[in-house]
């Protein structure tokens, strides 16, 4: 299917490339919708939305208006924002955070690229020169339809060990029902763990500010202390950019893991990215 006939047929594609370093965050989201191209920027202070003549993908690099973005790094070329941040070897996960999923006609499908890599190289914005040097990214995308109506969704890999965690509950429809979905990776000191719907987890709690889940031999607790509601960011409904939704990218969050009874983990941070949707609203025309 050309990118032409996929947009003629309400679907969009973006992808979400964090960049983290102690205090400052910002990630940029280029992506291509039925009502055109753009890149969305959340910083600590704000977001943005800037609309792109055009985005195209070639040889694994994607292209959107003067910005470029691959497995190596990414060039920024926007007003006010402007840099380059050079990427580290990639930590994927060994398959598909879809799973089996992945075979089927879904909403809106979603992928962990890199959990975490080393980042190299500074942005200016707004006239700050912001250092990455030594911080740690993240990278995902997302394609269908639409967001899932009620979600909520949970990243970080900025702890004092060397951990990535991302969750993602969310209600979604299929074949005319609708169910609870998740799915949940954790890289934790070279190890992966895995908590989804296609593994049998049990969802104890996915409330605003408590996550448990419950697998096998694993549990997951996740409290989450949102300091503001976050930025807005349009969202995609029916292939278009007409939602609305907000993310917090400086959420305090305390995560701890058990395996057979036996504590895994028990790490803090307050820079944590968090989504928490109930049914996105409608798009303003200024963000």
């Amino acid at each position: 299917m050309t990118y032409e006939m996929a947009m003629r047929n309400n679907r969009f594609e973006g992808w979400y490339f964090k960049h983290q370093h102690n205090d400052q965050t910002i990630a940029f989201i280029p992506g291509r919708a039925k009502s055109g191209s753009f890149i969305q920027v959340i910083g600590n202070n704000k977001s943005l939305h800037f609309d792109m003549p055009s985005l195209r993908q070639e040889q694994g690099v994607i292209y959107a208006g003067d910005c470029m973005f691959s497995e190596h790094g990414a060039v920024i070329k926007l007003p006010n924002i402007s840099g380059s941040i050079l990427y580290g070897p990639f930590t994927p996960l060994r398959s598909s955070i879809m799973g089996p999923f992945r075979h089927l006609p879904m909403e809106c499908r979603h992928e962990v690229i890199s959990m975490g890599h080393d980042l190299h190289g500074s942005l200016k914005v707004y006239g700050q020169e912001i250092d990455f040097e030594g911080g740690r990214g993240y990278i995902e995308s997302d394609s269908g339809s639409s967001f899932p109506r009620s979600y909520l969704w949970l990243q970080c890999n900025v702890f004092s060990e060397p951990c990535s965690v991302v969750v993602s509950i969310a209600s979604i429809p299929f074949a005319g029902l609708r169910f609870t979905g998740c799915i949940c990776a954790i890289m934790y000191k070279g190890r992966e763990y895995r908590l989804a719907t296609y593994s049998g987890v049990h969802i104890l709690s996915a409330e605003p500010e408590r996550i448990v889940l419950a697998q096998g031999k694993l549990l997951l607790k996740i409290d989450i202390m949102c300091a503001t509601s976050g930025h807005p960011l349009r969202s995609p409904i029916r292939g278009g950019m007409n939602g609305i939704i907000h993310e917090n990218n400086h959420a305090c969050a305390r995560f701890k893991l058990w395996e057979n009874g036996a504590q895994v983990f028990d790490l803090q941070t307050k820079n944590a990215g968090y989504e928490y949707v109930i049914n996105a609203s409608p798009a303003s025309n200024t963000l």
